[in-house]
Order: C-alpha cells, then structure tokens, then sequence
C-alpha cells in the first residue's frame, strides 16, 4: 500500500508511504481516498490527520506517471482535494518536512496544517514551465498574503516553515526534530468539536492598491523570464485570486495550466527535468552495487581546471591535497584559490568561516608520495598523452590499493591510460568542465575494464559535488566535444561561404545559445583550439577542417587573453569588439579558396550548426557511446550553453521532425563540404519510421 490507514482514538490517521517523496500517484490518491471515506463512514472518528512516512509529507505529483494515463485517472488530484474540502469532519495536515506542489495544494484543502518549524514549502511548478493547476495560485495567497504567494509561485523555491510563522498557513509551528504527527493529534482533539469548519477558499485577500502591485509586478517578471511563459502567466493566475470569485479564479488556472502544458517550453523543461534524473543511470550497474569510501582526495596539476577541481571537492566537506611541479606554482595556485573564495564572501555567497573551513581542506605537496593515502586522485596536467602516462605511472606506484584513479582528459583513449596502471578496473575519466567549480556538467568516462563499483562511486561522488553527471563511453571527445567539432567546423565553414565572426555568433545567441562559437573560441584560447586541430591534422587525414583560424594562432592572436583573436579586446574588458582586420582577411581567405561569398540567412547559420551537433550526436547514440539521447541533451544543456527552452539538440531535433531535419541535411550535402553531411544511419532510420530520439 502507498498510503496508511489507522485509529488513534476518535482520530483517523492517512499516511502517505510512496517513497521517496510520497509522490500522489494513481495507488496513493486510490488509498487516501478509501481512507478518507472509511473515516467520513466510521461514526467513533471525529477528525482526520494526514501525513506522510520518511521525510516528507509529499513532494507532489508522483513524477513516474507524468505523461501517462495514470496521472489524469480518477481519483484525479482534483477530485482528492474536493473530497478533502468537502469533509464534514476537520482534516488537518501534519507536515513533517518537504511539502511541495500537489502537496502543498493538498494541505491548503484541509481544515488545519501543523508543521515542523524547518519544512520545506514551495509550488515548484514555474521551474516545469507550468503553473500550480489544482489550486495552489488561488489558496496559498490567501493564507500568505498576496506578496509572499506571488514571490513563491514566481519563483518556485522553497521556503522554511518558520518563515511563514507570522502567515495564517499554519495553526501551529513543533521545533525541528519534534514529533509532529503527536503534535497534530493533539490538535485534532482540541478541533474536532468546533464548527463551522475553516475552508481556505472563504478567505479574502485584502491588499490595498493591488491593482498597482500586479501591474509592478507584471512589467517585473516579463522583464527576467525571457523566453519562458510560465512566470507571466504565474503572474496573472494569482492576479486573479484577488479580482475573481473562487471557483472562477480556479477555473482561470485550470485553463492556464492546460495552455502551458502543450506549450514548447514546458515540454523542454519537463524533458530536462527527467532527463538529468536519467542521466548516469546505467543498466547494467545497480542501485545496491557497493560503493567505495571517499573520504580524501588528491588533484595532480595546478592549472586553472586543477584548482577548479580541488575546490570541487573543499566545497563537498573533502580533505583534498593539490600536487604542483614547483614551491612557487603551488603557492600561487593556493592563494588564487584563497581569492576565489574572499570574491565569494564579499558578494555575500560565503560566509568568512566557511572560507576558512574550506581551505583548511586543501593542502598542497610537491612529493607523489603525499597522495598514497587519498581514496580519489584525479590528474588535471597537459592533454598529451605522453604526460598522462608519467603520471599514471607514478600513481600507480605509490596510491594504496582501492584507490580510484581517474582522468580529466577531455578527448584521450581512457583505455591507453588505464593501461597505464596494473590497476584498469580503477581508472576511469572525471571530465570536468572549466570552471570546474562552477560548471554543472561531469563526463564520467568509462573504460573497458572500469569496475562497476567504480562508476557506483562516480557517481554518488558526483552527486555529492553537485555535478549532472552523465556517462560517456570511449571515443575522441567522448559525447560533448566530439560532438563539438562538427558544429565548430560548420562554423568555419560558414565564414568560408560568406559569414563574418559577430554574423554567426548573433544568430546562435539569438536561437539561445549563451555565447557564439567565435565568442567562445576566444574565451577558451585560439592556442588551445590550435593544439587539437594538429592532433586532428595527423589523427584525421581525410577530415577537412577550416584553416583560417591556424592565420589568427601564427599572428599570435589568441583571444582575450591576448587582447586579440576573432574579436578585438579594449585593455581591461571582455567585450568582444568585432575586428576589421580579422573581418578582411576572412573575405580575401575565401578568395583564396576560389569561393563565391553570399549573403546567408540567420535560419541557415542555425540550422547549419544545430543540425551538426544533432547529426553526430545520433552517431554517438547508435554507437552506444552514451546510452540515451536525453543524456546528450543534458551534456548540452548543462555544460555547452545549449538553450534551455530548447531541451538540448536531440530533443530539438525531435521537435522540428526528424524528417524535416534529414531533408535540411540532405539540401546541405549539395553545397561546399557536401560530404560533412552524411545522413547519420540512425537518424535516416528514425526519420523514414516517422520516429524520434527521445520517444
């Protein structure tokens, strides 16, 4: 059973038992209904206290059932909370910790709500590009007033019970730790008797000059939710629990609920939302494989993505030691990660004692042997592969048996490393992205004879520093910048046809990208994208790559850093400054090459480089390097700028039709570089099925 039913004397006890966060699913709302109709019937019981097992009271809508039958069957939310409403015996909600969403409306239908003084509230359903659809805009403003309901519901964050102390929310605030279902017992006794019973719904707002504060309001949150509807309608939806009647304010809901919905943005946000709850789960590794201690770690190499790292795992509570080659890299490495931190203090994200904590947590050694003991080492050193096999080879002398040995290699054969190391089924790749500190995305590379409890700990590791981690299987680039390298090609092909550098980069930020490829290319070092293409020239014979950007590296323009690469830099800023001179040369580049440049369309610049990171993606997928196509789209949306309301590449894909996108490839492949469009085999297949990626 997903729900409880019992008898403490004259109260009747329902109790959500759906871990982990008694979703109200089909079973569960089949059960809390039973039960409250077995208590309405049962003369000896007087009042009614619902409740939830474990950790929650419930967190909302069972997230398994979305898109299925199941989560419009009868009994509906709906119909659950009009049952709760209409009960001629009090029902109070004893709500123990996260009540959020569908349990959060549902509370608001009871009579009473007790709760522990830390429980986590929030109507989350903004974050899904929807609104709350079964009255929470309607109910929450009325029991916390118009300001505080509209900032919840806008925003979807959680808010600790005690906040809304001085709120009629709740009737009675237990501390923390605090037994609040004996607490609710208590209560109901005290209640049972009284009549008329309380409906949220008799409430009335009263807010002077609300008329003002909506329209505020209004202009407010159309000006922060770019492309995203659901806060704007989140808007108008508690608007109207001040300007309508009731059940017409919960009617008006319903209907913006049912817009939004169908909605292109929510159904991306839906889709990234159980895509990274997906996303590094593997079939063949389970939930009970054994997981090894982490407990100390260590970082080889004192670069930008090594301290990163390091900082990765001070946050987490994790004694780290950082290796460096010289006193004097070490130190600076260290007290440029001390300044990290004080920029943090300063902005008010870090307190000075957790900056004090978390450095007392990093140590720094020149010595291998300072490492021996550490449960994790991740090497963070040049990407060459000579290099790695130094350092692999020492840490396979001095780490101690079990340790995890992994790479942050954003392209090198893991299965080369490993071989490395007497120890293969230890070694696997943490591709992290820069800065690592900050960045979401965590590649966890696996290799041939990486041992399942290796990837289990990966992954919790993972979670523990609060990365998306999706896995990746071997091949140049893994999912992300193998995937990369068609689109940054496409890229310098369309300045061959005819682009210049800020013409492509505005179509792509237009479409949502959160920087242009050029724009990117700057920030990360003309020199660093020239290091891999002389790999790719040897490794790659038969690839054509555009050989422009090889003139800006011998002219010694390497981007910001520099003070010049595709754009120019004023001394100080980072503005990207659209360059004559580099403008120029790709005109006469072009005449060179014998092309005819045109004027190309935004629609073409997108297509162009969206249909690329699709088309390689669907290779990657058919190769079984990564496992599903929504993992891809998390390794988009969360490390490469990707727009959100997009739902990462194959998602898009999906969106247009895999049919029309084949067809845009198949008119690309009768232009320049015709043969860069190849069909990928799944993506024919799929398309010809009337099939799609994710489905």
């Amino acid at each position: 059973m997903t729900a409880h039913y019992q008898v403490h004397g004259q109260v009747a006890v329902i109790t959500f038992d759906n871990p982990p966060v008694n979703g109200l699913g089909l079973a569960t709302r089949l059960a809390v209904a039973a039960g409250l109709q077995q208590a309405l019937e049962t003369d000896a019981v007087q009042a009614i206290v619902i409740t939830g097992a474990g950790k929650a009271f419930s967190g909302g809508a069972d997230i398994r059932e979305f898109n299925s039958p199941k989560a419009l069957a009868e009994p509906s939310l709906h119909t659950l909370i009009d049952m709760v409403e209409r009960s001629s015996k009090p029902v109070i909600a004893a709500i123990n910790a996260v009540c959020m969403g569908g349990g959060l409306e549902l509370s608001l239908a009871c009579n009473y709500r007790i709760a522990r003084a830390d429980a986590k509230i929030a109507l989350p359903e903004v974050k899904l590009g929807l609104v709350p659809g079964a009255g929470g805009t309607q109910r929450l403003p009325r029991m916390v007033g118009l300001e505080q309901g509209l900032n919840m519901i806008v925003s979807g964050n959680p808010v600790s019970a005690d906040k809304l102390a001085g709120t009629a929310l709740f009737n009675e605030l237990v501390a923390a730790g605090q037994d609040v279902l004996a607490a609710a017992l208590l209560f109901a006794g005290k209640v049972a008797a009284l009549r008329p019973l309380p409906r949220v719904r008799d409430y009335t707002i009263d807010y002077p000059q609300h008329q003002a504060f909506l329209q505020f309001a209004r202009n407010n949150v159309k000006a922060q939710a770019g492309p995203f509807p659901a806060p704007l309608k989140c808007v108008e939806a508690v608007a109207a629990s001040v300007t309508m009647p009731f059940d017409a304010g919960i009617r008006f809901e319903r209907e913006l609920f049912f817009q939004l919905v169908q909605s292109a943005e929510s159904k991306a946000l839906r889709h990234a939302f159980f895509s990274e709850r997906l996303a590094g789960k593997l079939a063949d590794v389970g939930a009970d494989t054994p997981l090894r201690a982490i407990h100390s770690a260590a970082v080889i190499g004192t670069g930008t993505m090594g301290a990163g790292i390091a900082m990765n795992f001070a946050n987490a509570g994790i004694a780290v030691t950082l290796l460096a080659t010289g006193q004097q890299r070490l130190e600076a490495t260290l007290a440029k990660i001390g300044k990290s931190y004080e920029a943090s203090v300063k902005k008010g994200r870090l307190t000075p004692q957790a900056l004090a904590q978390r450095m007392a947590l990093i140590a720094g050694t020149l010595d291998y042997q300072a490492l021996a003991q550490a449960d994790i080492v991740v090497e963070a050193v040049y990407e060459d592969i000579a290099v790695k096999q130094t350092v692999f080879e020492k840490l396979d002398a001095v780490m101690k048996p079990g340790a995890i040995l992994a790479s942050n290699t954003s392209s090198l054969d893991l299965n080369r490393i490993a071989a490395f190391t007497g120890r293969p089924q230890d070694v696997l790749g943490l591709h992290f992205f820069s800065p690592a500190n900050v960045m979401k995305l965590l590649e966890i590379v696996r290799a041939e004879k990486t041992g399942k409890d290796v990837l289990a700990t990966a992954l919790a590791l993972a979670k523990k520093l609060g990365k998306t981690a999706v896995v990746a299987g071997i091949c140049d680039g893994f999912i992300g910048n193998r995937m990369l390298e068609q689109y940054v090609r496409q890229a310098g092909f369309l300045l061959e046809d005819g682009c210049l550098p800020q013409q492509v980069d505005k179509a792509i930020e237009q479409f949502g990208f959160a920087m242009g490829p050029f724009r990117v290319a700057d920030m990360v070092g003309i020199d660093v994208s020239w290091q891999i293409r002389q790999r790719r020239y040897v490794d790659k014979p038969d690839v054509v790559y555009p050989k422009f950007a090889d003139r800006l590296y011998d002219l010694g323009r390497f981007g910001q850093k520099s003070g010049a690469g595709w754009y120019d830099y004023r001394p100080g800023e980072r503005a990207a400054q659209p360059s004559e001179t580099v403008n120029q040369m790709i005109v006469a580049h072009s005449q060179e090459l014998g092309v005819t440049r045109r004027q190309i369309s935004d629609a073409e610049i997108v297509e162009r480089l969206v249909y690329a990171l699709v088309n390689e993606g669907a290779r990657i997928l058919e190769q079984g390097i990564a496992q599903r196509a929504s993992d891809i789209d998390m390794v988009y949306l969360s490390g490469y700028g990707f727009p959100l309301v997009r739902g990462g590449p194959m998602f898009y894909a999906d969106t247009v039709g895999l049919s029309k996108v084949a067809a845009g490839m198949a008119g690309f492949a009768n232009g320049r570089h015709g043969e860069s469009w190849a069909v990928a085999p799944l993506l024919a297949r799929l398309a010809a099925e009337g099939k799609s990626f994710n489905s």
